[in-house]
């Protein structure tokens, strides 16, 4: 991981990284909420498993972790790059998810792939906003 880095930012970069390793852990409930600002919001763009794209509140993240551990048998994210500025940080991710059940078509153990582009805003030290555009590769 290639890790640029101007004042400040370089904690913020940390907790970026640190977010997604605790994504890939299955982290749920207090563990994943205590990355995030009560009012956070995260924009999904649209992409091929949400064609309208998806805005949540904490809460609909927090709904969508527990929802994703259901789904999903296991899950990694590589941070490939990851830079910041001031409040800002931009991370390059290649994600690997395992289908825990059938899902549209595909059998259960199923792997899915996208390469994302993430960029999350920090206030005091947590996500106050968090944008995806996630890419996936064909899903057959």
């Amino acid at each position: 991981m290639e890790n640029t880095t101007e004042g400040g930012t370089a904690a913020n970069i940390e907790r970026a990284v640190a977010y997604h390793e605790a994504v890939g852990r299955g982290a749920t409930g207090a563990e994943l909420a205590a990355f995030f600002t009560p009012d956070a919001v995260h924009r999904e763009l649209p992409n091929a498993l949400f064609p309208d794209g998806a805005v949540r509140d904490l809460d609909g993240v927090l709904r969508g972790a527990e929802a994703g551990r259901e789904r999903m048998s296991g899950q990694t994210f590589e941070v490939l790059n990851a830079v910041g500025a001031g409040d800002t940080v931009a991370l390059e991710v290649r994600w690997t998810g395992v289908l825990a059940r059938p899902a549209g078509g595909l059998p259960a153990g199923h792997v899915i792939r996208a390469h994302i582009a993430t960029f999350l805003e920090f206030r005091g030290g947590l996500i106050a906003e968090q944008r995806n555009y996630d890419c996936y590769e064909p899903l057959s």
